[in-house]
């Protein structure tokens, strides 16, 4: 059995969490940026709140809903995140993606071209945490993993470029931090060099695509997620598609 879900490329009305997938096991969403995949500092309305939120209203549950979460995306990042409905689905979810048994594809939006117009980078990175950012070297250095993403261009209007990401390695703020390193900021993402913020202070880095085995039924399951409405957004994809 092999289950596809995909919602228009261009989604409408991005400003909550829009629900791409749901069975006894799994919440698939489609994150808008800005909010917070869980709680922080700030103390914001984050997302496993809201879908704790919609499962307990929408099945009358009594007490705290459970949700899991799987993996996470960046606050200013929208796009697919997967959450767990039970602790079964969430350790075995947990498992494909620590394996990578999982396969990503990410849209990002820049205004200067990478090398080719398709191809691999494959850099070393390592993570800065005090300032909360990642740090990619132009050698080799003994102790820092390598950090490997394929691109390929999607589509291109004037000096918007939109590019199809699929990150091997998984590592944090990697596809911000490469495509940056390479000469090719996302739009609006200034820790990584663009010069301008987005007015809704995103990042023009959208997870598209997901593709993986269901944690209990072992099906394939394909999603994929409409952009966000928004300016920059519409420079390389416009309103009628």
């Amino acid at each position: 059995m092999h289950l596809s879900v995909k919602s228009t490329f261009l989604a409408e009305g991005m400003g909550s969490p829009l629900v791409v997938y749901e069975d006894n096991h799994l919440l698939v969403v489609n994150k808008p940026s800005g909010m917070p995949v869980q709680g922080d500092s700030t103390g914001d309305f984050h997302l496993l709140q809201w879908a704790a939120n919609y499962i307990k209203e929408k099945y009358n549950k009594p007490g705290e809903a459970f949700v899991g979460l799987v993996h996470r995306l960046d606050r200013p990042v929208s796009g697919l995140v997967v959450l767990a409905r039970t602790s079964k689905a969430l350790a075995r979810m947990n498992e494909i993606f620590r394996e990578r048994r999982v396969k990503k594809t990410y849209l990002a939006m820049t205004t200067r071209p990478l090398p080719e117009r398709q191809g691999t980078l494959e850099d070393p990175m390592d993570k800065d945490s005090r300032h909360h950012r990642a740090i990619v070297y132009k050698k080799e250095r003994e102790g820092i993993k390598m950090a490997r993403l394929d691109y390929a261009l999607e589509r291109q209007q004037d000096d918007a470029f939109l590019y199809k990401v699929n990150p091997f390695s998984g590592r944090f703020h990697q596809i911000r931090a490469q495509l940056a390193h390479h000469g090719a900021p996302i739009v609006g993402d200034l820790k990584y060099g663009y010069p301008r913020p987005n007015a809704d202070k995103s990042v023009c880095l959208h997870a598209f695509r997901l593709e993986f085995n269901h944690p209990v039924r072992g099906d394939l399951l394909v999603f994929e997620a409409g952009l966000p409405e928004g300016f920059e957004w519409q420079r390389v994809i416009g309103r009628n598609n």
